[in-house]
């Protein structure tokens, strides 16, 4: 197992850079097993990787070493404390040095590390990237991306904020819209992604007054930001194929976003009782049997988990605090994807683009073009 920090701009791995993952052990509901089980998975697909995991040294070591081919790739980096679900925010911002969602989220700071992942609680993981990694220039707040499975070709749309914030200004949604675009782009590798503003109807006269400001000013910002702004969109869009990306404010993303998960479980509970209610039902799964894998793989939540933590300085990888390691291994296969296509600085170009153009029209112009 190697020892010390691994620097991405020094290090090679067969005549290249060397891609680095931080990845905090300790913070998800199944513990530090699930979260290096997911490591080995990721480790074995992604073979020009290397990790940084966080936490306790005397737990970690003998997980890493059962994982075959994954000790010469791990260096374990102790940290005596874990944040728990239960703590605040607040209360990690001041006192959160020397866990291992603190010391994570460190490794991106200083360059050893190009994205961290986390499982561990929500909130103090935001405030943890806030302290430690600050906004891009020109973002007021960040926000979280999910992906989102839907009919559009490419099997996912991008979905944000869902849950960084509660409330959102129409400035904050205009950033949302750049920052969704740019993730779609490097995410979803679509070239101009469509954009669609999330709300209770698609009537220009419906919604509050500061999405009607935010749809104004997506009008016009949309060719800076690099992206196709298709107006207002209603929750039946949201896994649909009318836009790429869905802006919203956090709560309302938050909401949409476990009352999605809750239905697809509930789907799969629904079908497992019908095809299991008698011989003749049995009968039948074993005939579909394929048709019902391939349902599952596309309503199954794990191959999509990974919230990212957009408009910091650093890729965050949020995992959900109750995946397996399936679902460890798809949020570090995307903190993975994300480090490669140099994404930070690309969102951070684009937003810079975005504000820079609602900024020079004149004072009243944007709105009255609408």
């Amino acid at each position: 197992m190697t020892s010390g920090l691994l620097h991405p701009a020094t290090d090679k791995l067969e005549g290249g850079a060397v891609t680095v993952i931080s990845v905090d052990a300790m913070g998800g509901d199944r513990g530090p097993a699930a979260v290096v089980a997911g490591l080995g998975l990721s480790a074995a697909k992604h073979g020009d990787v290397r990790f940084i995991l966080h936490g306790d040294s005397a737990t970690l070591t003998p997980l890493v070493a059962a994982q075959p081919g994954l000790s010469d790739r791990v260096t374990v980096m102790h940290a005596d404390r874990v944040v728990t679900m239960n703590d605040k925010p607040s209360q990690v911002m001041r006192h959160g040095e020397g866990t291992s969602m603190w010391s994570t989220i460190d490794a991106v700071k200083s360059g050893a590390a190009q994205a961290a992942v986390s499982c561990g609680n929500t909130g103090a993981l935001m405030a943890v990237s806030m302290v430690r990694l600050r906004k891009i220039a020109g973002v007021n707040r960040p926000a979280i991306a999910c992906l989102w499975p839907s009919r559009n070709p490419g099997g996912f749309n991008v979905m944000l904020d869902v849950g960084a914030g509660i409330e959102a200004e129409a400035e904050d949604l205009l950033q949302f819209a750049a920052m969704g675009a740019s993730y779609a782009r490097n995410g979803l590798a679509l070239s101009r992604p469509r954009v669609g503003l999330l709300n209770v109807g698609t009537e220009e006269h419906k919604g509050r007054a500061e999405l009607k400001t935010a749809h104004d000013r997506m009008v016009e910002a949309a060719e800076a930001g690099g992206f196709e702004f298709v107006g207002f969109v209603e929750g039946g869009d949201i896994p649909g194929d009318r836009a790429d990306v869905i802006v919203t404010d956090g709560f309302t993303g938050n909401i949409a976003l476990k009352t999605g998960e809750g239905t697809a479980k509930l789907i799969s509970d629904f079908l497992r009782e019908a095809f299991g209610a008698g011989l003749l039902s049995k009968f039948a799964a074993l005939l579909a049997l394929n048709s019902l894998k391939r349902l599952q793989k596309r309503i199954d939540p794990r191959r999509v988990n990974g919230g990212v933590f957009l408009g910091l300085n650093g890729t965050v990888v949020k995992s959900h605090g109750s995946a397996d390691e399936t679902g460890v291994a798809a949020a570090i296969g995307l903190a993975i994807q994300l480090a490669r296509s140099g994404f930070v600085e690309r969102l951070a170009a684009r937003v810079a683009s975005t504000v820079k153009k609602v900024a020079e029209e004149p004072a009243g112009e944007v709105g009255a073009r609408s």
